[in-house]
């Protein structure tokens, strides 16, 4: 098992790429994103992305953003699909511990048996709704990717379903049976995804709702919470409850 510790640009990762081991992605501080052939994983910091070996991904992030990646050979943990994961405090200390770790850490000693909690507690750890699934229609997938590069769009369903030629219904089902998620579930996604960096960078709340295309404050409030257990006002007190404690 190998540890690192990166402070990454914007741009330094999003090249796509595979590697033959399990990848363990946590942003310290920031939110990352990994984009994969068949979704899009957002990771803010108390979440990590769970890469398993042969996956083609990159990872974005924004600036400042503080990454620990681990690396675990695959027999030594058991096997789970690409996913966010929940990070607990214990769990977060111990990635924190083992990144300082050199790459030869003594296996039989203290930092052997810390290895083995860590390893423990990643094969428990819960997996998290924070995923936007890409179709596999390129067409539908055209749609998808304007709609979560442009969260502020407010354009109807039917203005998209005239665009591919389809009907309301048709559209719909395209969307049900590629992403398994109604089209105002998916955009509603893609618009909650899109605003974790934002909140992170502690943008107004109401300046964040509207920029991702929420009309009513309440409703971007009540959304928010339901998808990640919290309010975004919670979300960004945490975040100066982190600072706190460095």
């Amino acid at each position: 098992m190998l540890g690192q510790r990166w402070s990454l640009p914007n741009q330094a990762i999003h090249t796509q790429h595979a590697h033959p081991w399990v990848q363990l992605s946590y942003a310290a501080e920031g939110v990352l994103m990994v984009d994969t052939p068949h979704a899009r994983f957002v990771a803010p910091p108390n979440r990590a992305v769970w890469i398993p070996p042969g996956l083609t991904h990159g990872v974005q992030c924004a600036t400042g953003t503080q990454i620990r990646s681990l690396y675990i050979a695959p027999a030594a943990i058991p096997p789970r699909p690409c996913e966010v994961v929940h990070i607990s405090p214990l769990l977060r200390e111990l990635i924190l511990a083992f990144s300082h770790f050199e790459e030869e850490y003594n296996e039989a000693g203290a930092e052997g048996r810390l290895v083995s909690v860590l390893l423990d507690r990643l094969a428990m750890a819960p997996a998290c709704a924070l995923m936007l699934p890409w179709p596999a229609d390129k067409k539908l997938a055209g749609i998808c990717h304007y709609l979560a590069e442009h969260p502020d769009c407010r354009r109807p369903m039917q203005h998209f379903s005239r665009q591919l030629g389809v009907s309301d219904k048709t559209l719909g089902r395209y969307f049900v049976r590629d992403t398994g998620m109604n089209f105002r579930q998916w955009r509603q996604r893609a618009r909650l995804l899109a605003a974790l960096p934002l909140l992170e960078k502690r943008q107004r709340i109401t300046d964040v709702a509207l920029e991702c295309g929420y009309d009513s404050l309440s409703a971007f409030i009540a959304a928010f919470s339901q998808l990640l257990g919290c309010t975004p006002g919670d979300f960004m007190s945490r975040k100066e409850h982190r600072a706190d404690n460095k």
